[in-house]
């Protein structure tokens, strides 16, 4: 193949891109459902969210949804809605964005964590019930860039523990396991509705379940407006309804919501085009020495979702012991933004270890239990290996074969001519990747 770009060959990567990255998709409908709503002055309503969280429900196939601010309040009152608080516990995989967990904090629990399948890069399901105890509550799964996790084995584990289940679907809306929408198999799905997700909507997140109480619990916990003694059935709620359990103010404002309708009416479509895209990027590279798919089998009823934040996992032994850093580097230089790493593992930071949020003279995450879950730490040590076997790929939204070729071609012509980039490798940082490092937008 020609000289690497980053020792002055030709670039792979020299087409117009035209609209191949971007995302969300917006037209004419979208912008005249939000000037709808700025002309009615209803944007802090909730009879357009209303209408979103039935249409969602209907398109997920849940009985109950709940719109929230964000993803992140959506976990929250997920965790709410399962009976989270003071002293219990939740497992969650190590390697996620930190939105998986750490409103645990606020409801004065604590997170296990448990280490994550160095293949689908989702919670491991042998690492789970061993670090189950009395004061484990829920399981977090995260179906992490896309990733179905394997929930089979999961839900064998919280139906013979009694545990719930929470699905974090933030990164892989649409996905399906076995045939079956992922954020159906758990006890409540929860998930982010960001403007850089696959399922994009402005800023906002949704629940979603068939768990009446779990709904009710959720919407009494940051739902104000809605939180009315004749609409609830779980009877320990009636008393207390007007004011929100949690005092959190959460819900979704109704721009995002207005977008969220038109957005779902035209999701599986444009999702079916995003899998046919990176599918046929990853048969261009079958082969490859070094680079294997971080995608699932479709044969059995998997898909991918939108394939958020797509990654690839890396085999240095493959390539001679090259880092990933310097693979990257080398990609990058051909035309495409590839960078190394993932989540960097959560349980490393301090904020785990020894920060005391709230003052209670000790770490926040050990405050309020019977243990100190972070002496289980010591064998996430795996998982902290997920940054030096990762990198990024182009996420396409459209089928354009010519332009998924160029982009492909960069990864392959680096792979391939490995051994000129070994006298010059400077191995990998102390730490790959990042705490929150996709790309959002244009300014990050």
């Amino acid at each position: 193949m020609s000289k690497l770009a980053i020792y002055g060959g030709e670039k792979s990567v020299k087409s117009d891109i035209r609209d191949v990255f971007k995302w969300p998709i917006i037209t004419e409908e979208d912008e005249q459902a939000v000037l709808a709503v700025l002309r009615d002055g209803s944007m802090s309503g909730t009879d357009i969210t209303k209408q979103f969280e039935k249409e969602f429900s209907k398109w997920i196939g849940l009985d109950r949804s709940l719109g929230f601010s964000t993803g992140t309040a959506a976990i929250q009152g997920a965790m709410y809605g399962c009976k989270v608080g003071v002293g219990d516990e939740i497992i969650c995989p190590t390697v996620t964005y930190w939105a998986s967990c750490l409103q645990a904090y606020s409801l004065g629990a604590t997170v296990v964590f448990a280490n994550v399948d160095k293949k689908t890069l989702c919670i491991d399901p042998a690492d789970i019930e061993h670090r189950i105890s009395k004061r484990t509550k829920a399981i977090v799964v995260v179906h992490y860039l896309g990733h179905p996790c394997d929930m089979d084995a999961i839900m064998a584990v919280a139906k013979k523990h009694g545990v719930k289940v929470i699905e974090d679907v933030s990164h892989a809306q649409g996905a399906l396991y076995k045939g079956e929408m992922v954020g159906t198999f758990g006890d409540v799905a929860a998930m982010s509705l960001m403007s850089g997700k696959s399922f994009a909507i402005g800023e906002g997140g949704i629940l979603s379940t068939n768990n009446v109480e779990i709904y009710e619990r959720a919407l009494a916990f940051g739902h104000y407006a809605r939180y009315k003694a004749e609409d609830i059935q779980t009877e320990e709620l009636k008393a207390y309804a007007g004011l929100p359990l949690g005092g959190y103010k959460y819900r979704m404002h109704q721009m995002s919501s207005a977008v969220g309708r038109v957005q779902l009416k035209y999701y599986d479509e444009r999702c079916r085009e995003i899998r046919k895209s990176m599918n046929y990027f990853w048969d261009l590279l079958e082969g490859v020495p070094g680079l294997i798919p971080h995608r699932v089998d479709e044969k059995d009823g998997n898909t991918m979702g939108g394939w958020y934040a797509p990654k690839g996992i890396y085999d240095s032994k493959a390539l001679g012991g090259l880092s990933v850093t310097r693979f990257c580097e080398a990609v990058s230089a051909e035309g495409v933004d590839c960078s190394p790493g993932a989540n960097l593992a959560l349980h490393t930071h301090s904020l785990l270890q020894t920060c005391d949020v709230y003052g209670h003279g000790k770490p926040t995450r050990i405050a309020n239990a019977d243990r100190d879950v972070r002496l289980l730490d010591e064998s996430l040590a795996p998982s902290e290996e997920i940054g030096a076997m990762t990198y990024s790929i182009p996420w396409f939204k459209k089928f354009y074969p010519e332009i998924i070729e160029e982009y492909a071609n960069a990864y392959k012509k680096v792979a391939l001519n490995y051994m000129e980039l070994l006298k010059d490798d400077q191995g990998n940082p102390p730490q790959i990747g990042g705490w929150h490092f996709f790309k959002h937008t244009k300014k990050d």
